[in-house]
């Protein structure tokens, strides 16, 4: 669970990884990745694609509801001139999206839980000490990592068979 000042436990105990809440057996994990995870320029360019395709058919049925009356059309104009600008604003922003430090550790059924941090040096050492707990059951570790949020979402994504997620 995130805890107060946005921080956010990371722990193994006795043969369990936590992430905030989630549990997950060490047996079970199948992978530990740190890496940078870049964002899909070309999805988002698509979406831009796509929200713009939207617009100039709203435009279009809009002239064609009103019989093609160019009075009624320049007085939507400034509309969607303003719906257009926040589409490039959103494009631009989304291009200009740096790579983030990820921590991804899967298990073997499919569930994915992963973490983001600023510090890539931070996260190899989180993803070493999760391979060495997993080879040498005595071995526990805590460690308080500072939550990212970001428009993708919370810190921890899990998905899989019948798995809800974490729930805000």
């Amino acid at each position: 669970m995130p805890r107060r000042g946005g921080t956010l436990e990371i722990a193994v105990r006795h043969r369990m990884l936590w992430v905030g809440s989630a549990a997950f057996p060490l047996h079970n994990l199948s992978r530990v990745e740190a890496f940078r995870l870049k964002p899909d320029r070309g999805a988002a360019f698509v979406r831009f694609l796509k929200w713009l395709a939207v617009v100039a058919a709203v435009y279009v049925a809009f002239n064609v509801m009103n019989g093609g009356d160019t009075s009624l059309a320049e007085d939507a104009s400034p509309v969607l001139a303003m719906v257009v600008i926040v589409l490039i604003i959103v494009l631009i922003k989304e291009l200009a999206e740096a790579s983030k430090p990820i921590l991804a550790v899967e298990t073997a059924g499919g569930s994915l839980a992963i973490v983001t941090l600023p510090s890539m040096d931070q996260l190899r050492e989180i993803a070493g000490q999760v391979v060495h707990a997993i080879d040498h059951p005595e071995a526990e570790f805590t460690a308080y990592v500072h939550q990212l949020n970001n428009y993708n979402g919370p810190v921890i994504n899990q998905t899989g068979t019948g798995n809800t997620g974490i729930r805000r």
